[in-house]
C-alpha cells in the first residue's frame, strides 16, 4: 500500500513539473519585444581578421585550414580601438531599442570568458571579456540586451572527431549529441547567470532542449530564432499576426568584408524598416565591425542617415502595430496600439522642399474631428519665404482622405532629402475593404 502511495506521489510531482515547464515566450514579453521595432545585430569574431564569412569557411575546410583557424587566429585578435560606448551611443541615436551580439557563432569561438573551453576571448592578446563590455555599454544607454548563440559548435566537433558541417550529420544536433548538449548548456548557463538580465536570445541552429533551458534560467527571456519567425535578408510578402523579426545586412555579408562588397543605400534601409513595421515585424539591422574594433565608414554613415530620419519619425517606428490596410501604392500604414492614430509613410519620395502636394489616402475616411500633421515639421512656414501658406488642409470624400501639405523639412543644405515623410492622422479610420471577388461572364466570346 505504501509503495502504491509513493508511486502515486512521484507520478503527481513529475506531472506537475512537466506541466509547469515553460514551453514558450511569455505573451507579455513577446508583446514588449514587438514594440521595440528596431535593433542592432553585431557579427564579430576572430575570422574578421581575414575578412572571411563568419565561421562557415570551416565547413568542408582542409585539415591545415582548420588547424590554423583554431590555433593561429586567436593569437592575433587584438581590437585595440574597440569602444563599445561609441557603438551603443550610435545605436541609440539611430533609434535602435535592442542589440543582439554574437557571443558564440558556429566556429565555437566564445567572445566571452568561459570555463568550458580555451577557445575564447580570454586567450587572445586582447584578453578582456568583450561580451561583458558590450552588455555594459548598451545597458547604460537603456538598450535591451540580446545575445546570439550557436547550438552548433565547429570547435567542439573538431575536438570530438565529428566532420564539420551544418546539419548533415546527426551529431551536429545537440538533441542527438549528448556531449554537445551538455557543452552548450554549460555555456548558456554562464551567459544567463554572469551578466545580469538578458532580454533576448537568438539561437541560430537546432534549439530543441536549449530554448527550454534558457526559459528555465531566465523565464522572461524572449527566444527569437529557434522559436519565432526570423527571415534573413528579406521581409515577408504579407503581414504576420505573431511576433517576427527580419534580419538584414547593409552590404552582402554579416561579418566584416574588406573588399568586393556592395552596400544598400540609406533610403533602401529606411524603406525596409518602414515595410517591416507596417507588416508587424521588427528589423534587426547588422553591422560587422573591423578586426581593430571600429565600425566601417559605410555602416556608420548609414546608421547616421537612419538616425536623422528616426530623429523626426521615431514615433512611427516604436510601439506601432500593423494596420487593417497594409498599403496604398507607395504609401505604407501602421497604427498606434489603440488604433486611434494612423501613420502613413510616403515612400519613393520625389517631393521637393517647399512644394505643396495633394496626397490621397484611399483607404482612410476622415470627419470633422480629423487632424493631420507631418512628423518632425510644424507646417507653419518654409525657411526664407515670407507670406507663404505652409498649413495642412484636409478634405474627406468618396475618394478617401485628401491631404494638401507642404514639404518643409530641411535636412540637407541642398534641400534634396530623398527619404520618406510620415503623416500622423488622428480621428480617422480605415474604410471597410470591398470584396475583391470579380464575376466574369461565361458567355461565348466574352473571354
Amino acid at each position: 500500500m505504501m509503495r502504491k502511495i509513493l508511486l502515486t506521489c512521484f507520478y503527481l510531482l513529475f506531472s506537475i513539473q512537466l506541466y509547469s515547464q515553460q514551453r514558450g515566450n511569455k505573451p507579455e514579453r513577446e508583446k514588449w519585444f514587438s514594440s521595440l521595432g528596431f535593433g542592432l545585430f553585431i557579427h564579430w569574431s576572430i575570422d574578421s581578421q581575414i575578412g572571411a564569412v563568419i565561421s562557415h569557411s570551416l565547413a568542408g575546410a582542409s585539415p591545415d585550414f582548420r588547424k590554423r583557424f583554431f590555433n593561429e587566429l586567436p593569437k592575433t585578435f587584438n581590437p585595440l580601438r574597440f569602444n563599445p560606448d561609441e557603438w551603443a551611443s550610435l545605436a541609440k541615436l539611430a533609434g535602435m531599442r535592442y542589440v543582439v551580439f554574437t557571443a558564440k557563432h558556429h566556429s565555437g569561438f566564445c567572445m566571452f570568458k568561459t570555463n568550458s573551453t580555451t577557445f575564447n576571448i580570454a586567450n587572445t592578446p586582447y584578453s578582456h571579456d568583450i561580451t561583458k563590455e558590450v552588455i555594459t555599454a548598451f545597458r547604460k544607454q537603456g538598450i535591451a540586451i540580446g545575445l546570439y548563440f550557436s547550438p552548433e559548435d565547429f570547435y567542439y566537433l573538431h575536438q570530438t572527431d565529428v566532420p564539420i558541417g551544418r546539419l548533415q550529420n546527426p551529431l551536429h544536433y545537440p538533441a542527438q549529441n549528448v556531449g554537445l548538449m551538455k557543452y552548450d548548456k554549460i555555456q548558456l548557463k554562464e551567459l544567463l547567470s554572469n551578466y545580469g538580465k538578458i532580454d533576448i536570445i537568438f539561437l541560430d541552429g537546432p534549439a530543441e532542449g536549449l530554448k527550454e533551458y534558457c526559459w528555465e534560467l531566465q523565464p522572461d527571456i524572449v527566444v527569437t530564432r529557434g522559436h519565432i519567425t526570423t527571415p534573413e535578408q528579406k521581409v515577408p510578402d504579407t503581414s504576420i499576426p505573431s511576433p517576427w523579426e527580419s534580419c538584414l545586412t547593409m552590404g552582402t555579408d554579416w561579418q566584416y568584408k574588406p573588399t568586393n562588397d556592395l552596400f544598400k543605400s540609406g533610403t533602401e534601409l529606411i524603406n525596409t524598416l518602414i515595410e517591416t513595421r507596417a507588416k508587424g515585424g521588427n528589423l534587426l539591422l547588422n553591422i560587422g565591425p573591423k578586426p581593430n574594433g571600429t565600425i566601417r565608414e559605410e555602416e556608420e554613415s548609414r546608421l547616421r542617415e537612419l538616425a536623422l530620419w528616426n530623429f523626426a519619425n521615431s514615433e512611427a517606428i516604436h510601439g506601432v502595430t500593423s494596420a487593417p490596410t497594409l498599403k496604398d501604392g507607395n504609401i505604407w500604414y501602421s497604427c498606434s496600439p489603440n488604433g486611434k492614430t494612423i501613420y502613413a509613410y510616403i515612400t519613393k519620395n520625389i517631393w521637393q522642399y517647399g512644394e505643396r502636394k495633394e496626397i490621397v489616402f484611399p483607404s482612410i475616411t476622415g470627419n470633422e474631428n480629423t487632424t493631420v500633421s507631418i512628423l518632425g515639421y510644424e507646417s507653419n512656414f518654409v525657411e526664407y519665404r515670407q507670406n507663404f501658406d505652409a498649413s495642412i488642409k484636409i478634405q474627406t470624400g468618396p475618394l478617401g482622405l485628401i491631404v494638401s501639405a507642404v514639404n518643409g523639412q530641411r535636412f540637407y543644405t541642398n534641400n534634396k532629402w530623398p527619404n520618406p515623410l510620415v503623416f500622423k492622422i488622428s480621428g480617422a479610420h480605415f474604410r471597410k475593404q470591398p470584396s475583391s471577388k470579380v464575376n466574369k461572364s461565361s458567355l461565348d466570346g466574352a473571354q
